[in-house]
């Protein structure tokens, strides 16, 4: 039988650690950014074309390399990093597996210009699906610039998994966010289509996450740090008021790498616990500066991944450096004795003539124990003699509160009964219940149907919507004053990719300048009025959505604004109101279940109601 076991070939090889290591554009701009950390550069441009897909174009002002060095980059496993395998313990750089230039190479074409400060001339070299097509003697300036084509050119089946530009553009933005918050003295210029989209100078680490995130995030940042032998620990977490539901605006760093670490993302929830809701997401950037030899950041081909050797011991520090930080922002004022308007203490006079003793009224017949028998019909004034004038109020004031305290057992029952909240009112011949302001009871032939009224507003929404935008017959209501949205890069990137069906819809949305938007108008079946609040609510949820397809875009903001719009648990309806919205519910299509396939309506038979009442 002959042997089948064979070598694959360089090109292969290298694919299938592309497989591994580029999974979209942005996975290119990530290691080409990573090298130009790692060659001490301090500007770093980056300009995309198409998300990515057409042109990935990264300039840098680092040492560059040797024509011997440029060429020797491209080759699998080729870097100036480590020597040894003790060296994976002692990293302290962003890449060193050699592994990135190779896998680009082999599923792109990659041309590179390089030139190290102290040569006059520089290397061009042109490498397509691993193939060196061209390498020659190039004037360029001094660092690095790669271009990278036409991406997956020779693997149709990933470039065919592709998402949009849209998606694939927030993928980008993620990147550089994550590469751009640690290393903050550093400038990155980021461009897609020629339109900047950050411009970011070497700063402080609270300026960049302005610079990042917006203005708005300024104001609720509180500084947070830790210094011992295991770690120094130092960042920034967000007030409570101002965290999400989502994630977006957490970020864990260690010795200047990004990761992703649950095991301390629980530290910080536990650090919120009891000051924020279960369902709430604070916003985070922590920097760990450690020991290298003490964290395993190679078991990921990724890098996000980190193992430490100390992790329990972090866990403590970094839930009590977050603590102190939230104790110290929540402290009381201190007094300022500079304030204008200060307090006036009157000065007592020197004369104590005209003061008078206060004195003390009392009635001598009280007796404590004697609470059936009536009030003395007199008392004690302040000069000491009885007096017995309107008694007649005092007793008929005495009899109706001795009428309201006592309580027959029954009127105790129908008083706790009424504070579950329960309407039993009849209206129209029809009974409708509302119980916990949260469920709509109502009975029918077969038993009785209970109808969760946020779910249902849900579904009305959303095929309203639908209708809408199918027609792109939307309704606009102006607002008197309108409302102003100042947002980060990723979701000004969002927002502009469903500004037209959100316009379309009947919202008036324009854009007011660099991630700024105003908000004219909304539609006019929206009894909400606080427009702000439900396109950020939008943008939250569809962050974690798919918006691939055009259609299924449509579907997905639907989806998104009808629960913004929707109305919330714990809100009251009156009879009219639950009546209407049952009424609207059976006139949709499917009104058992939510846009998102949650159950609105369970019958409880009248058969189990009886078994259970046995």
């Amino acid at each position: 039988m002959a042997d089948i076991i064979r070598l694959l070939s360089d090109s292969v090889a290298n694919q299938i650690a592309a497989g591994e290591v580029i999974q979209r554009p942005a996975s290119v701009i990530k290691e080409l950014v990573e090298n130009a950390i790692d060659a001490e550069s301090t500007k770093i441009i980056i300009h995309v074309k198409d998300a990515g897909r057409t042109l990935i174009q990264v300039s840098d002002n680092g040492k560059g390399m040797s024509p011997t060095d440029a060429r020797m980059a491209f080759e699998r496993h080729a870097t100036s990093k480590i020597n040894s395998a003790a060296d994976l313990f002692a990293i302290k750089t962003m890449g060193f597996r050699g592994e990135a230039l190779a896998s680009i190479a082999s599923v792109a074409e990659v041309e590179m210009k390089t030139r190290r400060h102290n040569d006059e001339l520089g290397t061009f070299i042109h490498i397509s699906g691993s193939e060196l097509i061209t390498q020659e003697t190039a004037s360029t300036s001094a660092g690095t610039t790669f271009l990278v084509k036409n991406l997956f050119f020779n693997v149709p089946a990933r470039r065919k998994f592709l998402k949009t530009n849209t998606t694939e553009l927030k993928h980008i933005i993620t990147e550089i966010q994550r590469v751009a918050l640690p290393n903050h003295n550093i400038s990155f210029s980021l461009y897609h289509n020629e339109t900047p989209v950050y411009e970011l100078n070497a700063e402080n680490l609270r300026k960049r996450i302005v610079n990042i995130f917006g203005k708005n995030v300024n104001q609720s940042l509180i500084p947070i740090q830790s210094d011992t032998h295991l770690v120094k620990l130092n960042g920034f977490v967000g007030q409570p008021k101002y965290a999400r539901k989502t994630f977006g605006e957490q970020f864990f760093f260690v010795n200047g790498r990004y990761m992703k670490h649950p095991f301390f993302h629980r530290a910080v929830m536990q650090a919120y616990d009891k000051i924020l809701p279960h369902d709430m997401i604070p916003a985070y950037f922590i920097m760990f500066e450690v020991d290298p030899a003490t964290i395993d950041i190679n078991i990921h081909p990724t890098k996000t991944e980190i193992k430490f050797e100390n992790e329990s011991m972090l866990w403590q520090l970094l839930g009590a450096a977050i603590r102190e930080g939230l104790g110290k922002f929540n402290v009381a004022p201190s007094i300022d004795f500079d304030q204008e308007g200060s307090i006036d203490i009157p000065i007592a006079p020197k004369s104590t003539d005209g003061i008078q003793q206060p004195t003390l009224s009392i009635d001598p017949d009280y007796n404590p124990f004697e609470s059936h028998k009536t009030k003395a019909t007199h008392y004690t004034d302040s000069s000491g003699h009885k007096n017995t004038e309107n008694w007649e109020s005092l007793y008929s004031e005495n009899t109706e509160n001795n009428q309201f305290l006592i309580q027959t057992e029954n009127e105790a029952v129908q008083a706790n009964f009424t504070d579950t909240n329960i309407n039993t009112s009849l209206e129209q011949g029809r009974n409708i219940l509302l119980f916990k302001n949260k469920y709509l009871l109502t009975p029918v032939k077969s038993g009785l149907m209970i109808i969760d009224q946020r779910r249902a507003h849900q579904r009305i929404l959303y095929e309203q919507l639908m209708i809408i935008l199918t027609n792109e017959e939307g309704v606009c209501q102006q607002l008197l004053f309108p409302q102003t949205l100042e947002m980060n890069k990723a979701d000004s990137t969002l927002l502009n990719s469903i500004i037209e069906d959100l316009n379309i819809i009947g919202f008036d949305i324009r854009e007011f300048g660099p991630d700024t938007f105003i908000i004219n108008g909304i539609p006019g079946f929206l009894d909400h009025s606080n427009a702000k609040s439900i396109i950020e609510s939008t943008l939250e949820d569809l962050k974690s959505g798919n918006l691939n397809i055009k259609e299924k875009a449509r579907e997905q903001i639907a989806i998104s604004l009808a629960a913004a719009s929707s109305i919330k648990y714990g809100q009251h309806l009156s009879q009219d109101e639950a009546g209407r919205l049952i009424d609207s519910l059976f006139a949709c299509q499917t009104p058992n279940y939510s846009p998102t396939g949650k159950t609105i309506i369970e019958i409880i038979q009248l058969d189990e109601i009886e078994r259970k009442m046995k």
